[in-house]
């Protein structure tokens, strides 16, 4: 292949469009689910099944303590089992008025939620913090970026971002209508990021990260089709870090995307102090591969730990 290869913005919407999922490295650290060995179903069937049921990190001080809250994008309540497979849902849709960016360049990327009856949704319920979450990710899920966008009067987003690698990616915009009881929608949105295009496998499965000198240690796994446990130790220069500082009122956050067709978890931590350790409780959709990527806040910085797990099919 000529790593050379020119991707246009035509090419790239394609790549975006036809994204395709990239092997997975073994390593030596394997974190996975051990109930069962059974191969689980494909990601077309999964996604017909569900259909037919970091920069831009805020600064400032928040509340401490997370709350429990568990946000599964496309959980049991919303009546499907992963979120982002879909640009409209419940009578939204997510409008990316920036289909195209160029690689490396510093782009504003525009938006708005429009309602059934095409006008842009401009009253939202805050959730942690924000009134809506904005997730980019690529396909082959190597640059993931968790954004808070700015809202006009007018209910137009926006937000400056800069995605180093061409390619086709997906962007989640995680939000709750005001006035709205349930627990909220996830729509996902094709990018295409133009430039010249090589491709990246997927990163090893290893129960360990290093990100800015600090460590982070992922003990547990996710579970297809019930409640799993992950628990994240977080240390620096060998020592624990027990003074973590609170992110959009929690210790910490995570994003759960499943390779290949990017279903979307985003769950939020299990009550306990401020660390070394942050424990998630969530259920994966699935088998399959997925990408974990962990926001923590310490000495004023968010920081994103990214690991790559494999999941097993349920018991039956």
């Amino acid at each position: 292949m000529n790593t050379g290869l020119r991707i246009t913005a035509f090419a790239a919407a394609l790549a975006a469009t036809f994204g395709t999922a990239y092997g997975v490295g073994k390593g030596a650290d394997p974190v996975f689910d051990t109930a069962s060995q059974h191969a689980g179903p494909s990601h077309a069937a999964q996604e017909k099944q569900e259909k037919a049921g970091g920069d831009g990190h805020g600064g400032h001080q928040e509340k401490a303590g997370g709350d429990g809250h568990q946000e599964e994008a496309g959980a049991a309540e919303k009546g499907r089992t992963a979120g982002g497979l879909e640009i409209s849902e419940g009578g939204y849709t997510l409008a990316l008025e920036t289909p195209t960016v160029t690689a490396g360049d510093r782009s504003e990327i525009r938006f708005a939620i429009k309602d059934e009856h095409g006008d842009n949704v401009t009253g939202f319920r805050r959730e942690h913090g924000k009134e809506l979450h904005f997730i980019l990710a690529s396909r082959d899920l190597t640059t993931y970026r968790h954004l808070h966008p700015v809202r006009e009067a007018d209910g137009t987003w926006s937000t400056a971002v800069e995605l180093p690698a061409a390619g086709g990616y997906r962007a989640f915009a995680d939000f709750t209508p005001a006035g709205e009881r349930s627990t909220g929608h996830t729509l996902g949105a094709d990018l295409a990021v133009a430039g010249a295009f090589r491709p990246a496998a997927m990163p090893p499965v290893r129960a360990a990260a290093e990100v800015d000198g600090y460590q982070v240690a992922l003990d547990g796994g996710l579970r297809a089709g019930r409640a799993g446990e992950l628990t994240l130790t977080v240390s620096k220069d060998g020592r624990p870090v027990a003074d973590l500082q609170p992110y959009l009122g929690a210790y910490g956050h995570l994003v759960a995307l499943r390779s290949g067709d990017l279903a979307y978890l985003h769950v939020h931590p299990n009550d306990g102090g401020p660390g070394p350790e942050v424990s998630f409780t969530s259920t994966a959709p699935s088998a399959g591969t997925y990408r974990l990527f962990v926001d923590f806040r310490h000495e004023g910085k968010v920081r994103t730990a990214s690991f790559t797990v494999e999941v097993a099919a349920a018991d039956h």
